[in-house]
């Protein structure tokens, strides 16, 4: 190993030499480069023999591919952003029942197929969910290009917290949500959901696609229930926004006002009940009205 080394060397040093002897002005920009290596390679040979040759090459390699990632996916990332901007639609409380609605009337084109991914921050994700809305942006772009892809939408859980109780959401996840056109009778089939959950760290573009490419939602359940969105009985009967509500508030309001609140709720049914017993006691030793005692004398 030493020796290929110091013959690398020699060759390195003898191609340097003539560069320096061909250059054609004295003290041109190579020359003083050409002399600057000269004086630095013996430097450099004495450092390199501390460690082997494939050592240094491996470090080497190592650094050029940490550099090589953030300039080269950065232009990517921006893009894909942009794309996904421009093909999501962005979901609200106020608003997704509007827009999760078939964009046809006619029975015979089937059910309208929606890709909603649920991401979150801190607060709901934990701040790992960085990487796979990455991926969703990517995997936005592609899909746009693809005129038989669903259409796309998303909302974040620290961003429409109702939202996300009101649908009982985790992020990040992806529903797969067909949904269905009114029959000619007026009738209405199911809304179907798949529920797709994706992991933080290994979740790539190509892995949301293929949801919709190779029907790998069709892997997981169908979601039913009474916390259905569309077809639930919390839905039909208008309390999907309320229980919303009632749910952002117990997971948000801290553990020790429920604990204020229930000691005071106690503590006033005890004094009632409480006064309600000593009346009742006053009541049963008071004298009742009527006839005088046997040996009291009548008046």
């Amino acid at each position: 190993m030493d020796g290929d080394f110091w013959l690398a060397a020699e060759a390195l040093m003898d191609g340097l030499i003539a560069v320096s002897n061909t250059s054609p002005i004295e003290g041109s920009p190579s020359m003083r480069l050409s002399a600057s290596l000269l004086a630095l390679l013996p430097l450099t040979i004495a450092a390199q023999q501390q460690k082997p040759l494939g050592e240094n090459l491996q470090s080497w390699l190592e650094k050029a591919k940490s550099y090589l990632p953030n300039a080269a996916t950065a232009p990517i990332a921006s893009t894909a952003a942009k794309a996904a901007a421009t093909n999501v639609v962005p979901l609200t409380k106020d608003n997704w029942r509007s827009v999760l609605t078939p964009s046809t009337t006619d029975p015979f084109q089937g059910p309208e197929s929606w890709m909603v991914f649920v991401t979150g921050g801190n607060k709901t994700c934990y701040g790992k969910c960085a990487a796979v809305e990455k991926a969703w942006n990517e995997s936005a772009a592609l899909m746009a290009a693809d005129p038989s892809s669903p259409k796309l939408a998303s909302f974040d859980c620290d961003k429409q917290p109702v939202l996300c109780t009101m649908w009982v959401a985790a992020a990040p996840t992806i529903w797969y949500i067909e949904l269905p056109v009114a029959q000619p009778d007026q009738s209405k089939p199911a809304t179907t959901i798949h529920i797709v959950g994706l992991n933080t760290t290994t979740t790539t573009a190509s892995d949301i696609v293929n949801i919709h490419t190779e029907k790998t939602y069709a892997k997981r359940p169908v979601y039913e229930g009474a916390l259905h969105p569309f077809d639930g009985w919390v839905a039909q009967y208008g309390l999907l926004m309320p229980l919303g509500y009632v749910l952002f508030v117990f997971a948000n309001v801290p553990s020790w006002a429920f604990m204020i609140v229930i000691s005071m709720g106690s503590r006033y049914m005890m004094t009632k009940r409480v006064g309600g017993t000593q009346a009742g006691s006053a009541q049963r030793s008071a004298p009742l009205g009527g006839a005088p005692p046997a040996n009291e004398p009548s008046r």
